[in-house]
């Protein structure tokens, strides 16, 4: 167990663009920003207004990361609470973009949160894949990163998932002793997703897959421009609105903070982005109960362990029919990030998710 101070990692070695070269990838979002406002010059010009002023806004120091008790590859495992003698509580990020989703500044962080309630509290940070990592598929990230992360744990954990972390823990859960597992806007039946959604994924693969064997990895660029695809509307109105936002205002910092998230992150193995394509949107495993971990197809009807879905029925990156269907469900009205970040997080989501896991902690 390693149990020495965390340093703080490099922007390289996150893979974090300066501000200015941001949203990634620029010439894309520039694109779609030109095509989206044409025939409205005054629009375009408070869009472009808006992403000035996100390039060049002052950026508040990185929040301190936890203590790292174990490792496993790259991934890491980071203490938030102490050890009290409940279950500990293993916060899962999706592979997408960066843990810290979950633990965003000092008024936005569902970690810090249940940390202060008086839980043992610990992030997964999946960490930056190395160039033998290429073929790590999803069900590797379970049997090789996570698995050994969570043998380091004195009693069998909660697991808490969100996106495609949720995936992950319920894959874990199959293969692991395990407390309890709550999922947070997990995708599992990617059947339910809509047609034009999964049209969208398939040609966006079709389109990469070959440069990315080739390189080995999955740019998250690639997946950002699936993103901006699903609703380019919105992305561009986002940054409009955002030329009007106060200067140093809460508004203001929680735009940038979502935002430098949504523009950064590790890529994705190859072999991890052709599962996620292939074998979860095209194939639908996880949803037909044929997605394999190990030796064992993953199925959540047959856990035995406490389970709780939540899901949103406003989430437009995984909506909320196409969670997995677990024991306890939570419905909320709350985007995809917004249900993790926003204002109104604390009391229609931490809050009743830490009384859940107070619950079932011991």
């Amino acid at each position: 167990m390693d149990t020495s101070p965390t340093p703080a990692p490099s922007a390289i070695a996150q893979g974090i663009a300066a501000p200015q070269h941001g949203p990634r990838p620029l010439p894309l979002f520039l694109n779609i920003l030109w095509r989206e406002t044409e025939g409205d010059p005054a629009f375009r010009r408070r869009a472009f207004q808006g992403l000035r002023k996100y390039q060049t806004a002052q950026r508040p120091a990185s929040l301190p990361s936890g203590r790292c008790v174990a490792t496993a590859g790259p991934a890491r495992l980071l203490q938030h609470g102490v050890e009290n003698g409940r279950f500990p509580v293993v916060f899962i990020p999706s592979l997408i973009n960066p843990p810290r989703v979950l633990d965003l500044s000092e008024e936005r962080s569902l970690l810090r949160h249940m940390a202060a309630a008086g839980h043992d509290a610990y992030l997964v940070d999946w960490g930056t894949p190395r160039a033998e990592d290429a073929m790590l598929g999803l069900d590797a990230h379970v049997t090789d990163r996570l698995l050994p992360l969570l043998a380091a744990l004195p009693r069998p954990p909660i697991l808490v998932g969100y996106c495609l972390g949720g995936s992950l823990a319920l894959g874990a859960a199959a293969l692991s002793p395990i407390s309890a597992v709550a999922t947070i806007a997990a995708p599992w039946r990617f059947c339910r997703f809509p047609a034009a959604d999964l049209e969208l994924v398939d040609s966006l693969w079709r389109g990469a897959k070959a440069m990315c064997a080739r390189i080995g990895y999955v740019p998250m660029e690639v997946l950002q421009s699936g993103f901006w695809a699903m609703d380019p509307a919105r992305t561009i109105r986002k940054f409009a609105a955002f030329a009007d936002t106060e200067p140093e205002s809460e508004a203001e910092r929680a735009f940038l903070a979502v935002e430098d998230w949504a523009n950064e992150g590790a890529p994705l193995t190859f072999a991890a982005g052709r599962d996620l394509f292939e074998t979860f949107y095209a194939a639908d495993a996880p949803g037909r109960a044929q997605w394999r971990v190990g030796d064992v197809t993953v199925d959540p009807a047959r856990l035995t362990c406490p389970t709780l879905s939540i899901r949103s029925t406003t989430d437009r990156i995984v909506p909320a029919v196409a969670s997995p269907d677990l024991q306890e469900k939570s419905n909320l009205s709350l985007g995809h990030v917004g249900m993790v970040v926003s204002g109104r997080a604390r009391a229609s989501l931490w809050a009743p998710l830490s009384l859940w896991l107070s619950t079932h902690g011991g």
